[in-house]
């Protein structure tokens, strides 16, 4: 089996936290120039963002001298840039370290905080925020919680071994659980293992049940159970404990609602009602990572962590549907 060459190191440093983009040219191609190449791949860019680019001496090379517009084309080769980012409404919540080794850090997320840069969600990123926090360049995330999901992160600080915590979690060496809030129904009989196969299709933004072998398993547990008034009117409200055994996108979300028992503040299930806009920080989804336990790949160790976090529909509900 042939091995892949590993992309040489990058030439620019990081910005606030986010690396720069790295292309590499592809071996077959009709471009003439790289800059003809970056043209039709920045799709989204216009053509004259990508020639001031070029102007300015952003985009560089492996020796991180700059590429001159006139390039020719050399498949194979890598070049990086910074891309430039529009203002991001900060995330108003702290970001706490639960635990920090030389090997890993664990974080306990807020709402609304995606954990690595995606779309429009680059600098105010947990990942982000700790390499700018803790100085470590070199963090990155050994797994991923939804940006409306709060809880335990786990991070690894040196690139060499994330693979091996990766495999954690990839292997479901990782013990996993979480806590909801939700609607109560005496009539649903828990505990209860729920199994179905889901899907998750780029573009949609529900996941969704389908026949087929289960690829989905999560343990769903009631708490406790209690009557809450807002405006006026009765919740009945139960407090969940979720252990998921596998790690589909959406999956605890899409079980609690298949069982009736939707979660609070959820905007996708059991309604889309489109994602929670920039900025606004209401009624949060009532999902929280509230442990890991593993046995460190690396050092040995046997770690159990537990978020400090509480639900704000539980501890004030009033509160939080009157936000």
């Amino acid at each position: 089996m042939r091995r892949r060459t590993p992309p040489p190191p990058s030439p620019l440093p990081q910005r606030d936290g986010v690396d720069p983009v790295r292309v590499r040219l592809p071996a077959e191609g009709a471009w003439d120039t790289v800059r003809a190449y970056l043209v039709e791949r920045l799709s989204g860019a216009a053509a004259g963002v990508v020639a001031g680019m070029f102007d300015a001496g952003l985009i560089v090379g492996a020796d991180g001298r700059a590429v001159p517009p006139e390039a020719a084309y050399a498949p194979g080769t890598y070049v990086w840039f910074h891309r430039e980012l529009p203002a991001e409404v900060p995330v108003p919540f702290p970001l706490e370290v639960v635990y920090r080794d030389a090997h890993i850090v664990v974080a306990d997320k807020p709402h609304f905080l995606a954990t690595t840069p995606r779309g429009s969600h680059v600098t105010e990123t947990a990942l982000a925020r700790l390499r700018r926090e803790l100085g470590i360049p070199t963090l990155g995330a050994a797994h991923r919680l939804d940006r409306l999901t709060a809880g335990l992160v786990l991070f690894t600080v040196r690139p060499e071994e994330r693979g091996a915590y990766q495999t954690l979690f990839s292997d479901r060496r990782v013990r996993k659980e979480y806590e909801a809030v939700a609607p109560y129904d005496p009539s649903l009989a828990l505990p209860r293992t729920v199994r179905s196969r889901i899907v998750k299709e780029r573009g949609v933004l529900a996941a969704r049940e389908v026949e087929g072998e289960p690829n989905a398993v999560s343990r769903v547990e009631l708490i406790e159970h209690r009557t809450d008034r807002a405006a006026d009117r009765a919740a009945a409200l139960g407090r969940y404990r979720l252990l998921p055994a596998t790690g589909q996108t959406h999956q605890l979300r899409v079980h609690l609602n298949t069982l009736g028992v939707p979660i609070l503040g959820d905007p996708l299930y059991p309604v889309v009602t489109g994602p929670v806009p920039d900025g606004d920080f209401r009624r949060p989804l009532q999902l929280l990572a509230r442990e890991l336990e593993f046995t460190d790949p690396v050092t040995g160790a046997a770690h159990r962590f537990r978020s400090g976090r509480t639900l704000a529909a539980w501890s004030a509900y009033g509160e939080w549907a009157g936000q």
